[in-house]
C-alpha cells in the first residue's frame, strides 16, 4: 500500500513566551513522541529537561509537564522551534526536506524583554542564524549541542555550554 503524501510533513509546537521571556530556546522541528504527545522534548531520552534544568538550578525533569513549562517561564524562559513544518521520516533532523522556518524575528520583537536566542543543535543554529541575519542585533545567539539522543557526546560534556545560558535568566 502506498504511503499517503502527507504522512512525513510534520508542524511544530506553539510557542511558550510569555512578556517576562529573557532567554528564547530554539529546537529545530519537535520528533515523532514530541508530535504525538503534543510536548516539548518528550522522547525519554532526549537531555532537554536535565541540561536546561541545570541552567535554571531545577530539577525540571522531575516535574509534571505543565510545571516544568511555568518553572521555565518564572525563570524567563521560552521555547519553540526553527521550522514550522517540513517533509521528514522519522524524528532525524538529517532526515528534514522543505523546511518552512518560522517568523522568528516577529516572535522577537514581541518579546520586550529579551536578551539571547539559544539554539538547540546545529540545525536549529544554522537556520536560525539565517532566519535572524541582521535582527536585533543587540540579542546575543547562543549556539549549543543538541539535547537529542541522536547527538551522541555525553551530558557531562553538554553542560557547561547549556549553563552558561543562567547569566540570561531571571
Amino acid at each position: 500500500m502506498p504511503v499517503p503524501p502527507d504522512q512525513f510533513i510534520k508542524s511544530c509546537l506553539p510557542p511558550v513566551v510569555d512578556a517576562k521571556t529573557r532567554l528564547l530556546v530554539l529546537g529545530s522541528l519537535p520528533g515523532d513522541r514530541s508530535l504525538a504527545a503534543s510536548r516539548y522534548y518528550a522522547h525519554p531520552r532526549n537531555q532537554f529537561w536535565q541540561l536546561i534544568g541545570a541552567a535554571t538550578g531545577r530539577d525540571l525533569a522531575a516535574l509534571d509537564y505543565p510545571d516544568r513549562l511555568v518553572a521555565l517561564l518564572d525563570r524567563g524562559v521560552g521555547l519553540w522551534d526553527v521550522i514550522a513544518s517540513a517533509e521528514r521520516a522519522g524524528s532525524a533532523d538529517a532526515a528534514i526536506r522543505d523546511a518552512h522556518v518560522n517568523d522568528l524575528p516577529a516572535l522577537a520583537r514581541s518579546l520586550p524583554l529579551l536578551a539571547a536566542i539559544a539554539f538547540n543543535g546545529g540545525t536549529a543554529a544554522r537556520t536560525g542564524e539565517r532566519a535572524m541575519a541582521g535582527v536585533l542585533p543587540a540579542v546575543e545567539r547562543v549556539a549549543l549541542p543538541s539535547s537529542s539522543p541522536l547527538h551522541a557526546i555525553g551530558l557531562d560534556r553538554k553542560l557547561p555550554a547549556w549553563r552558561t545560558l543562567d547569566r540570561f535568566l531571571v
